[in-house]
């Protein structure tokens, strides 16, 4: 089987993105194509065997295949032409801003290519935390106390110290900061409003319990072991980092079944409708006893291939379970009908 991995991308996150694919080389013993979406939104085909960090940070990859994103697929120019590249299943792993808000699956949807990843509306939510929130409330998953606040707005903070302030549509740990008195309060938001124009402010809570549970919907749920992350303060961009080239496998949490079951059943209940498609990671915080979703990674670091006792297999399984769209019937009946009452 031909897999073809999407990556790069213009966002924060596009260094990461270009990790993750790399390491997936290790994971994956299917034959890969690798298809890069550079600053500038240009697609080229990377060779496999030629694929570094380097080659993307010293723009040697500019000398590779320039290929363009249309109806069916991706092409290249040749002499007779242009050809398509032949791929069996496409997999996002652009990470943050076009990968994960919407822009590349609508892409991918509208030129009719079949990719595992989030569809837009699943994107659009996920990306954004307070929309995470309010989804999650809404199908009865507990979400911390939180607050919003905009660049432009007053900054007057309504819950206790300390708080954790993070953009509204940014991954990665990039712009987090914990303030523990209002002295470190306007420091922090200049951080965050360097990348997003607001953030989501919740309580705290030092040591917290956090579990990390990938997997996936196909003939049928299939999960990933659940994770406890070592963390100090919080899980830091550093330590996130590590993931995106993980690829040894990490131990499982000791938790009793009955937790791990209001884990997996909140995992369920968010995953359904929307991320169908999609192999996705909910991280959760857990306080006695019960579980709250702290965020939805729509695309996760190397696609949390860490958590899987046989990733491969998972992913090809989702690769032939994907949703379709209904088909819209070509008619022209109301326009027929106004015609022929006018005796046209």
């Amino acid at each position: 089987m031909k897999i073809a991995l999407l990556f790069g991308a213009n966002s924060f996150e596009h260094e990461i993105s270009i990790v993750s694919a790399i390491a997936l080389k290790k994971v994956l013993k299917d034959e890969l194509v690798y298809i890069f979406c550079d600053y500038n939104r240009d697609f080229y085909l990377i060779p496999t065997d030629k694929i570094t960090a380097k080659r993307f940070s010293s723009s040697e990859y500019k000398k590779d295949k320039k290929i363009e994103l249309k109806k069916g697929g991706f092409f290249y120019k040749t002499f007779m032409g242009e050809k398509q590249i032949e791929f069996d299943a496409l997999v996002n792993v652009i990470h943050g801003k076009d990968g994960e808000d919407g822009t590349i699956s609508s892409l991918l949807s509208f030129f009719g290519i079949s990719f595992v990843g989030p569809r837009t509306e699943a994107s659009v939510i996920s990306f954004n935390k307070l929309l995470t929130k309010l989804y999650a409330k809404e199908f009865g998953v507990k979400v911390l106390d939180f607050q919003t606040l905009g660049k432009n707005n007053s900054r007057d903070i309504k819950l206790n110290y300390p708080v954790i302030i993070k953009p509204t549509r940014l991954g990665s740990s990039i712009g987090i900061s914990i303030v523990k008195s209002k002295e470190e309060l306007d420091y922090a938001l200049d951080v965050a409003f360097e990348f997003d124009t607001q953030v989501v402010i919740e309580p705290f809570i030092k040591g917290i319990k956090e579990y990390n549970l990938a997997g996936c919907k196909s003939d049928k749920y299939d999960f990933s072991i659940i994770e406890e992350p070592q963390k100090e303060e919080f899980l830091d961009f550093d330590k996130k980092y590590l993931d995106f080239s993980r690829t040894k496998r990490v131990n499982k949490a000791e938790l009793s079944k009955e937790l791990s079951e209001k884990i997996k059943e909140s995992f369920m209940k968010l995953y359904e409708p929307l991320f169908a498609g999609s192999l996705i990671r909910c991280d959760f915080f857990v306080i006695d006893d019960e579980v709250y979703i702290n965020e939805i990674n729509p695309v996760p670091g190397s696609l949390s291939n860490y958590l899987f006792d046989d990733f491969e297999k998972i992913l090809l399984k989702l690769s032939k379970h994907l949703p379709s769209t209904a088909a819209v019937p070509h008619l022209y009946r109301y326009i027929d009908k106004i015609n022929c009452a006018k005796g046209k």
